[in-house]
């Protein structure tokens, strides 16, 4: 959760020094042998862009390759999404959607990209942990114009014309530390190797002087990213409410994501009485028992509807929640004209 990590005491930096340091070597010789050719990165024979991170979570990857992946749609560019489907119960190969067809349940394939084939249509989404099998899978099947690698920025196993990076505007500076002291993957030198970088969440977070004179200082171009949301809120059955209703009513915030403060500061802006915030860990399965505890908070604190996210939206309703007043709030990634032209010249400039 962006800004929101504990500085670690002097104590607890002696006993993590060795592990920070192990990972730290790896990391180096990680990147070095791509570097020098020893770890190979292969082609696949179609335009490939990845949205990716330097940090552990937060930045807003899946709205951000739903937006992408409708962008290229519109520029009339055949497009498919390729993830590992992280916390999924299956593993190999697996068809989330042909574009069409209803999704696997989230629990095989994994809440994000089940979420994705919810939202786009004609767009394949695969999920495989061997990135470069799942690509040919699609290439295969689908012969796409454009293949969408989601969080795949430390991954380096499949060659990739454009690299994005995302940064939530939110990030302290302890935060860009080196885990486990902070929430950096690698280091933030290693965001040259991207091609451009968003500045994510903008409208929700003031990104603080230090994150903007280091994004300053990289030689690629970075852009502001705001969050937006939909007119309504979508329950279960299809039920909506006005966005514009939730002014002045008391409401439980209820999400399993990496920046629920994000989240909270969305709501905000439309006014609410906001009761009560349950947290729990991002990409976290929800239990039966969980429900129970999520209605009792809401009868105690006389809250009228329960607020969520949509991928916390898709496991909840899982289990048996229909009695719930439980609404989810659509978010998608606002690229500014600047930052969408400059991605579509990176992207189908690339393509021969």
């Amino acid at each position: 959760m962006s800004g929101t990590n504990h500085p670690i005491n002097g104590k607890q930096r002696y006993l993590l020094f060795p592990l920070a340091l192990f990972y730290w070597g790896v990391i180096f010789w990680r990147n070095l042998f791509y570097r020098i050719g020893f770890f190979v990165s292969r082609k696949l024979p179609c335009t490939v862009v990845s949205v990716g991170n330097i940090t552990t979570g937060g930045t807003g990857k899946t709205p951000m390759v739903i937006t992408l992946a409708k962008l290229f749609q519109e520029h009339g560019k055949s497009v498919a999404v390729l993830s590992r489907g992280y916390g999924r119960s299956s593993a190999g190969t697996v068809l989330v959607t042909n574009g069409y067809s209803p999704p696997e349940d989230w629990q095989t394939v994994g809440d994000e990209p089940h979420l994705m084939a919810r939202k786009l249509t004609g767009v394949p989404i695969v999920v495989d942990e061997n990135r470069y099998r799942g690509g040919t899978y699609l290439i295969q099947k689908f012969t796409p114009d454009i293949i969408i690698l989601d969080d795949a920025f430390q991954h380096r196993a499949i060659t990739r014309d454009v690299d994005i990076v995302l940064i939530n505007s939110g990030d302290q500076k302890r935060d860009l530390k080196l885990l486990p002291y902070g929430m950096l993957r690698e280091p933030w030198i290693h965001l040259r190797r991207a091609n451009i970088v968003f500045l994510t969440k903008i409208n929700l977070h003031k990104p603080e002087s230090f994150l903007l004179s280091r994004l300053n200082r990289l030689p690629i171009p970075w852009f502001p990213c705001r969050t937006e949301t939909g007119f309504r809120l979508v329950g279960l059955n299809n039920r909506k409410i006005s966005a514009g209703d939730l002014t002045g009513k008391p409401i439980l915030i209820v999400s399993a994501i990496g920046d629920p403060k994000g989240f909270e500061r969305t709501l905000k802006g439309f006014g609410p009485e906001i009761v009560k915030t349950i947290v729990f860990p991002d990409h976290y399965r929800y239990s039966r028992e969980d429900v129970t505890k999520i209605e009792q908070e809401r009868k105690r604190s006389h809250a009228d509807w329960i607020v969520t996210t949509e991928k916390d939206m898709i496991k909840l309703e899982a289990l048996g929640v229909s009695k719930l007043p439980l609404y989810a709030l659509p978010i998608e990634a606002g690229l500014t004209p600047e930052g969408e032209q400059a991605v579509l010249k990176l992207v189908l400039g690339s393509q021969t």
